[in-house]
């Protein structure tokens, strides 16, 4: 039991790490556009999807796919991110309860 437990906590930490490099990847490369094109905004506007449609895209329609794109990867990675931490943190509190016990 004890080795499973191991198993999927380092499977779980491997996984947070290859999400997190795949969206880090994106998410870099989707902002080098928009600072590029000089395209400006805030973080309360990036997170928020209205905000985004309502304040963003109307002042730049010609880069709207890369807006889309930065705001929605975002999002993901933080969002994977807090699941794999919560999972990676729940099954190492019982490995820990296990090894204790």
């Amino acid at each position: 039991m004890q080795s499973l437990l191991l198993t999927i906590v380092i499977t779980l930490f491997v996984a947070m790490l290859a999400v997190n490099l795949y969206f880090r990847a994106k998410v870099l490369r989707a902002y080098r556009i928009l600072v590029r094109a000089r395209v400006d905004f805030t973080p309360g506007q990036i997170f928020s999807t209205e905000r985004v449609e309502e304040e963003i895209i109307p002042a730049y329609p010609e880069h709207a796919e890369a807006i889309r794109n930065f705001s929605n990867y975002l999002r993901r990675s933080i969002s994977m991110t807090t699941v794999l931490m919560a999972l990676i943190t729940a099954f190492g509190g019982i490995l820990m309860w296990y090894r204790g016990a």
